[in-house]
Order: C-alpha cells, then sequence, then structure tokens
C-alpha cells in the first residue's frame, strides 16, 4: 500500500489535520468499545450471584467474551483493506452498541453466555485503530503512534472497572433493585458507542489525501489494497510468531481484565467496589505503558533499525513473562499489586512494540498482517481462559503455567527479520517525506 503525505510528528493538541484527526477519533472509537467490552466484568459478582454460575459456567463466560473477536478482527483488517477504516470503525460501532445494550434482557445462563458472545465482537476495533494510525504516520513515529492509540484505547478496560460498579451503585440508589441496575448500566456504554459511530463516520477520513473509494477513483491507490493480500501475509512466518507473541502480551491483558475483579473479591476477600479499583489499576496502566512500548520502539529504530525494534519486543514479553509468576507466588494484598502492576507493565509495553514491528511486515497487505495478529491476542485470551475454568487448577496455580509459557515464547523473536530492502524502504519513506515537509516550510516562508 503506497500512500503518500503520512504525518510524521505526534501533535497532540492537533484536532484538524486528518492524521491527528483520525488519532483521536480512532482511540476514542477503541476506549468506548473496550470499556463496553469488559463493562460486565467488574459486575461478574452480583451477575454471577443473580444468575446461580458455576465455576465452570463463569470460566465458559469468560472464554465466550473473547472468542468471537478472533474472526472479527480476521474480518476487520480485510474490510479495512476493501472499503476503508472509516466506514469499517463506524459500523462496527454502531453495530456493536445492539448487543451491548441489549445484554440486559438476558434472563439464565444460556441468554448471558450468547450475548457476553456476540458483545465480543466490538473487541475488533483493535485492528481498525492501529489500520488507521498505521496509514496516517510515518515509520518514524508509527509505532509510538500505534501504541498510544491502542494504550489509550485499552484505557477503557481500567476505567470501566471503576465505572460500572458506580453506576451500578447510582441505579440502587435511584431505587433499582440488583437485578434491574446492572442491566441499566450496561445500557449507558452501548448508547455512547451507537453516538459516536456516526461522529466517526462524519469527522474522519481513511487516509491524509482522502477516502479510498476517492484515491482509488483518481489512481492514487493501487488495487493491491483492495484486500487480496491474506494468503501472501499468511504465509509469512513472521507473521504467526507475531501472533503466537501477541497471543501471550495481548491475550493475557484480555484475560486479566476478564478475572482481576474476581481474583481479588475471591483470594483477598475484597467488596465488589474495592476489587473493581483493585482491577482497574491495571488496566489504567494504558495511559502511558502500551505508548511507552511504542516509544522507545521507535527509539530502538533510529539506533538500530527495525531489529532494534524486534529486540525489544523479545525483552519485554520476556519481562512480562517473569513478572506473571511473580504475581501468582504473592499471597499480601500489597505485594499483589505490586507484582500485578509490574507484570502489566512488561503486557502492555510488549503490546505496544508488538504492533510497532507489524507496519513493516508487508505493506501490501497491512490489513491482513495486522487482522491475523490482532487475532492472535483473542486466540492467546481462549486459550488461557481455559486453565481458570479447570477445576483442577486453582487461578495463582494457572498464572504460574502461563508465566512460564510467556517465558519460553520470547524466544520466537528470532523468527521475525527483516531484509535490507526493508530496512532501505522505512529509510527512504521518512527521508522522502521529511523532505517533502521541508519543501513545504520553504514555501510557505517565502524562500
Amino acid at each position: 500500500m503506497n500512500i503518500r503525505n503520512k504525518a510524521t510528528s505526534i501533535r497532540l493538541a492537533d484536532f484538524t489535520s486528518a492524521p491527528m484527526r483520525a488519532f483521536h477519533m480512532a482511540w476514542i472509537a477503541f476506549f468506548l468499545c473496550f470499556f463496553s467490552w469488559f463493562g460486565v466484568a467488574p459486575l461478574m459478582p452480583v451477575i454471577r450471584d443473580e444468575l446461580h454460575l458455576t465455576k465452570a459456567q463463569t470460566g465458559s463466560s469468560i472464554i465466550a467474551s473473547v472468542a468471537l473477536a478472533i474472526f472479527g478482527r480476521l474480518l476487520m483488517g480485510w474490510l479495512c483493506d476493501r472499503i476503508g477504516p472509516r466506514k469499517t470503525h463506524a459500523w462496527l460501532l454502531i453495530l456493536g452498541a445492539v448487543p451491548v445494550m441489549g445484554i440486559g434482557l438476558a434472563h439464565d445462563y444460556t441468554s448471558f453466555l450468547m450475548f457476553r458472545l456476540t458483545i465480543g465482537i466490538i473487541g475488533s476495533s483493535f485492528v481498525v485503530t492501529q489500520y488507521h494510525t498505521s496509514v496516517m504516520f510515518a515509520p518514524n513515529v508509527v509505532g509510538a503512534a500505534n501504541a498510544t492509540a491502542a494504550g489509550w484505547g485499552n484505557l477503557g478496560g481500567g476505567v470501566t472497572q471503576m465505572v460500572m460498579p458506580l453506576l451500578f451503585t447510582a441505579f440502587l440508589s435511584l431505587g433499582a433493585n440488583a437485578w434491574l441496575g446492572w442491566r441499566m448500566a450496561m445500557f449507558i456504554p452501548g448508547l455512547a458507542m451507537m453516538l459516536f459511530g456516526v461522529a466517526y463516520y462524519l469527522l474522519t477520513q481513511d487516509a491524509p489525501d482522502g477516502n479510498f473509494s476517492d484515491l482509488r477513483a483518481k489512481g492514487d491507490l493501487s488495487l493491491s489494497s483492495r484486500g487480496g493480500g491474506f494468503w501472501e501475509a499468511a504465509r509469512d512466518r513472521r507473521v504467526w510468531a507475531l501472533f503466537v507473541i501477541y497471543g501471550c502480551c495481548f491475550g493475557m491483558e484480555l484475560t486479566i481484565d476478564n478475572i482481576a475483579a474476581l481474583y481479588f473479591a475471591d483470594y483477598f476477600h475484597l467488596a465488589l467496589t474495592a476489587a473493581g479499583f483493585v482491577a482497574a489499576s491495571f488496566g489504567m496502566m494504558n495511559i502511558f505503558a502500551r505508548a511507552l512500548g511504542g516509544i522507545v520502539s521507535d527509539r530502538c529504530y533510529s539506533r538500530w533499525g527495525l531489529r532494534g525494534r524486534v529486540i525489544l519486543l523479545g525483552c519485554t514479553i520476556c519481562g512480562e513473562g517473569l513478572g506473571l509468576m511473580l504475581f501468582s507466588r504473592m499471597r499480601l494484598l500489597p505485594l499483589a499489586i505490586a507484582s500485578m502492576m509490574l507484570a502489566g507493565l512488561f503486557v502492555k509495553m510488549s503490546n505496544g512494540a508488538t504492533y510497532s514491528v507489524v507496519p513493516f511486515v508487508n505493506k501490501r497487505a497491512l490489513g491482513a498482517v495486522a487482522g491475523i495478529v490482532g487475532a492472535g491476542g483473542n486466540v492467546g485470551a481462549v486459550l488461557v481462559a481455559f486453565l481458570f475454568k479447570s477445576s483442577s487448577l486453582t487461578w495463582p496455580q494457572a498464572l504460574l503455567y502461563v508465566g512460564v509459557f510467556v517465558t519460553v515464547v520470547s524466544t520466537l523473536v528470532v523468527l521475525v527479520r527483516f531484509s535490507e530492502t526493508d530496512e532501505r524502504s522505512a529509510r527512504e519513506e521518512i527521508d522522502a517525506r521529511m523532505a517533502a515537509q521541508l519543501i513545504t516550510a520553504s514555501v510557505a516562508a517565502g524562500d
């Protein structure tokens, strides 16, 4: 994909240029999706008692919540290549809002499971967010742009842990009972998603120079970006190495977002609101931690090229595995929170570092690569959830086993290699864009 006029800097106060407007709209859209996706998680102690869910049923609902996003992420990557991220994201928000609001109709385990499964589709918002920022920003800052947009979007998983119990409590204070309170609370994020979907369609464009349909009509965008590169991406071993790695980092983020409130309620006997706030501390780290992974990756790229990005990814994923093992051994509340935060730092930096590598794997099939790797995150979450569902394992034991596995997986970065042609292409893109900016600045100054 040959996109011109990408931004070479991130100006957070800029809401007018196409790249920065897309940046802000993309992370807010993902924030709302992530908030709604995990809105049920902090309310699970209440829902579990009301619907009389067993441990196995609770585990199945956790699996369901992330399963559909596996296929959704593959679909969103293809749609982004085909119709552009603007329409893809707008329709995902609008249609995804329906099951978020509709979960209030659940009256037993089966209906609750079906709604939670359907809600999982909005987790594919991540792929659209990464795609949109990837086509808007040049190689020198794309790591930071991708990681910051995704990190601030992931922040929704932390904020929801605090806000949803407060919304639930607010409805109780207005006279609603527990049966009605959690259902009314879930209606709020669904409505916000639907309204923002309309705004996304009206206020963004696909690329710096316009929408894909217009660029193709003018011959400024090659037909190769219409979505035919899926099998090309699927034949690349680097894509599958990143698939597994992302399953270990983002998969664990999804898992901890799902179990944290229950974990601290069951093992440390915290009340609903207190457990929600402790769980929120993990998600709230996204305000800086995922962005930090992207920023450091850009610095490594400046010094060591694409190889530097890959080395950083190997280090952060290894740190995550060690952090999870430490967290699994903690039995005192302060130490458990501290070790969870340490593991969370590496989890989120690994997320950012992964998608700092993705835009360089195959530019002709960016959507396919982003979708496959993104799906890996949900595959990882599904597989890990089976450990937490098992009646023969305690949750601390499951965390220990996952930590060991993640540490071993960190060695897969040796499969992610880039040729001299890849390195040169990335450098040439930066040089060309910087030269164009200098010419524009000179003209504007009257030189």
